[in-house]
């Protein structure tokens, strides 16, 4: 009975940090890269490489940054972050919201270009034509969502640096396939690697049919 409510405790905390973060990651990466794609100005194409590397930052860089940001000497130290769901939170953050950022901006200008005769004699400026982009192009930027929640779910370095691993507190799933991993406890790490793998095929299976649906409702 122990052990079932500490497995429903680490699946509980990785989807309350992967959701929560990619919910953070939408919330400033679609308008950030609609405005990307619309805006013009010294510096724009600098912009759009540096985000396209970030895409492909290393999630131990990534835990390190946000470890020495929360760390005591660093300038987000009073906040007592460090080891917590929050800093776990923040480091998947990191890690999702270039991956957000870069496919909205690509989706973005996409449909910018198809439709922007039509939506400038509407009277609708660049910013002004930023919600109607973004909402036609919801199917498309599905695939962004699903592919930050991929990285985020799977990732380990990042949260091992700034989660710690503590029982109970900050152990998700997949610190806990590592850790059951490098105690010979097989039968447990391959259990949660079934889970992790079943929630992720659920969740894009969902998404899928919703993109079904929605493009069958355009067409």
């Amino acid at each position: 009975m122990a052990a079932d409510a500490a497995l429903m405790q680490i699946i509980g905390l990785s989807l309350r940090v992967t959701l929560t973060a990619v919910l953070v990651a939408c919330a400033i990466g679609l308008p950030l890269g609609a405005a990307l794609a619309l805006a013009r100005f010294p510096g724009r194409g600098a912009v759009i490489v540096v985000f396209n590397a970030l895409m492909g930052l290393p999630p131990v860089v990534a835990g390190l940054v946000v470890y020495l940001m929360l760390s005591r000497s660093g300038p987000l130290g009073d906040l007592a972050l460090l080891f917590t769901p929050e800093a776990m939170i923040l480091a998947q953050t990191v890690l999702i919201l270039p991956i957000v950022v870069s496919l909205t901006r690509s989706v973005v200008e996409d449909i910018w270009a198809e439709y922007r005769e039509q939506l400038q004699s509407l009277g609708a400026s660049r910013l002004r034509a930023v919600p109607t982009l973004l909402w036609d192009g919801r199917v498309s930027l599905l695939t962004g969502v699903l592919a930050g929640f991929g990285r985020a779910s799977a990732e380990v370095g990042a949260v091992l640096i700034v989660g710690g691993n503590i029982a109970g507190h900050t152990r998700t799933m997949t610190t806990a396939i590592t850790l059951e991993t490098s105690r010979g406890n097989l039968g447990l790490a391959v259990a949660l690697g079934i889970i992790l793998l079943a929630l992720t095929l659920t969740l894009n299976a969902v998404a899928w049919g919703a993109g079904q649906w929605a493009r069958g409702r355009l067409g």
